[in-house]
């Protein structure tokens, strides 16, 4: 189609699509992935489960059932929750009903990119705060945006995405309190950092909470969690597709409230691996690493960190390069296996030592 890009929303036509690495790897620790398989056990179950799915019919509309279950799980009323495919539909549902002519966003960088991306698919202009120097929300640059741009949402990654820290609660409770608008906590990675906002929901109507099992072992089933206000959540059910959450999703998820304690004895293996291995890169000189409360650390080696991701993308190992101008410039490694994470080490000892 000829002059195909004059008939594009402009904020679309001008932007990168989000950047997945394709690069063949034996050893995939750039994704934030659950470097562990299912249990064979568990992985018999939950095919036999999947086996009574009836394929020819739709799934359940809504995710009825699983709104049920999770409510109780989450300790909410039914009524709170949204079910997406994934997070990253949640945040879409989201921006595509709030969005207005004019409208803003508003974001700390770095962080997670689906923001920007689904907010500029819909029209956005998007605010950005850097982070301070202790990597930080710098609570008074923000606090003065959304009072000059009333941004109509606000998206925090707690914790954030690239750099792995929780933000101080206190700052994130007071960007709720200012906001003229939505304030979105994604706890992408809850079952790393055991830090949740969920019981302020109750207290701040403009709150909402995302969450995921992507990270515990579920990735590839896509199922994420939104969960605010009941007449938030009504609002964004008519933008929600009448049956986002394919049948086989569905049952992993109530797969997942089952045998939850065996997913989270895998989490309790990645947070001691992720303790031996912030240990180890930081002994390495010239590694400066951020701390962590996530399945994965951000670190920075005195401009060496192109050499580094050659080096280990040569020897079958991807991790994932930040190189942004005006942000954070260093790798982001996801906490893997005992074998893997000896691995990246040794290749990143052979660079810079």
């Amino acid at each position: 189609m000829k002059n195909v890009q004059s008939l594009v929303r402009e904020e679309v036509a001008n932007q990168k699509a989000y950047s997945i690495e394709d690069t063949p790897a034996r050893v995939k620790l750039d994704a934030n992935e659950n470097p562990y398989p299912l249990p064979p056990r568990l992985r018999s179950k939950l095919s036999a489960a999947m086996r009574s799915v009836e394929l020819h019919h739709y799934p359940e509309p809504g995710s009825t059932s699983l709104r049920r279950a999770y409510a109780k799980h989450f300790g909410v009323d039914e009524d709170m929750i949204l079910i997406g495919n994934g997070s990253d539909e949640a945040i879409a549902i989201l921006c595509t009903t709030m969005a207005r002519p004019g409208a803003t966003i508003l974001i700390p960088v770095p962080t997670f990119a689906m923001y920007r991306i689904s907010a500029l698919n819909n029209g956005y202009r998007v605010l950005e705060a850097p982070l301070d120097e202790q990597g930080d929300l710098d609570i008074e640059v923000m606090e003065q945006q959304l009072r000059t741009d009333k941004p109509a949402i606000t998206f925090l990654s707690y914790p954030n995405n690239p750099t792995g820290g929780c933000f101080r609660a206190d700052r994130v409770e007071r960007l709720i309190k200012a906001s003229p608008g939505v304030v979105v906590v994604d706890e992408a990675y809850f079952h790393f950092s055991g830090r949740t906002f969920l019981p302020k929901l109750k207290q701040y109507d403009r709150l909402v909470i995302l969450r995921t099992l992507s990270k515990v072992g579920l990735a590839a089933m896509r199922i994420g969690f939104l969960i605010g206000a009941p007449e938030l959540v009504r609002e964004l059910n008519k933008v929600r597709l009448p049956y986002n959450m394919n049948a086989l999703s569905q049952v992993a998820a109530a797969f997942y409230l089952e045998h939850e304690t065996a997913f989270l004895e895998q989490t309790t293996r990645i947070r001691q691996e992720r303790e031996r291995l912030m240990r180890s890169l930081c002994s390495i000189r010239g590694v400066q690493a951020c701390p962590t409360d996530a399945n994965f650390i951000f670190f920075c080696c005195k401009f060496r960190e192109d050499d580094v991701y050659q080096a280990l993308l040569r020897e079958g190992i991807l991790v994932k390069k930040f190189s942004r101008p005006g942000a954070a410039s260093g790798i982001r490694v996801t906490v893997g296996t005992r074998k893997e994470n000896g691995e990246f080490l040794r290749i990143v000892r052979s660079v810079l030592v």
